[in-house]
């Protein structure tokens, strides 16, 4: 665990197999599938910092892989925010295990019932799409999956981020489900990921 957090903090990608040596035997099977690849952890650590972001949140932060390993290498503060009560457990336990939890949290709730945290920017991992995945692709029957939460999950996301303060950041990787508001600009992307990455600024 040290060697593979100290990679991180220098940015040196480190294999998803050996991080994921720390998930659950669930998680660790569906990771490639479901949680950030540390590639892209890697590069959004590098564009937090260049832009002096502080405070990220993460919609729909599952096993917390994603929060963990860009806080081992960027200076930011993260709060995930995921519905399913043993993810958050299994995230808080990761962040203990990295020694990141003085600077990583996560909240069970879902949109709409939970406030958001105001933060300098939002990552947004395709976080609804399980809504629309077949029954054997899924995590599980254990919350609600429809196309009405997704149209309803989508549409907050966009209300919010209508709502939110000019230069507030926001990071898509492989999209969200719905369009950016039109206050956004583009100003960083990736399209060498394994999906599209990108970074979107409140004018």
């Amino acid at each position: 665990m040290d060697e593979i957090a100290q990679m991180l903090r220098q940015r040196i990608c480190p294999r998803d197999h050996d991080f994921d040596r720390f998930l659950s035997d669930h998680s660790r099977l569906v990771s490639n599938q479901h949680w950030t690849p540390l590639v892209v952890a890697l590069r959004v650590a590098g564009w937090l910092d260049e832009l002096g972001v502080r405070t990220v949140v993460d919609i729909g932060s599952g096993a917390g892989k994603f929060c963990v390993a860009t806080a081992l290498a960027s200076q930011c503060s993260f709060v995930g925010i995921e519905h399913r009560p043993h993810f958050v457990a299994a995230a808080r336990d990761l962040a203990q295990r990295f020694d990141v939890a003085d600077r990583v949290r996560f909240l069970q709730g879902t949109l709409g019932q939970r406030a958001l945290p105001e933060a300098d920017a939002y990552y947004l991992y395709n976080p609804f799409g399980e809504n629309r995945f077949l029954p054997e692709q899924r995590l599980g029957d254990d919350v609600e999956l429809s196309d009405e939460r997704h149209r309803r999950d989508v549409a907050f996301v966009q209300s919010f981020l209508e709502k939110a303060r000019v230069g507030t950041y926001v990071i898509g990787y492989n999209g969200f489900g719905g369009r950016m508001p039109t206050a956004y600009a583009q100003i960083r992307v990736d399209r060498e990921m394994p999906h599209m990455l990108r970074l979107w600024m409140k004018s």
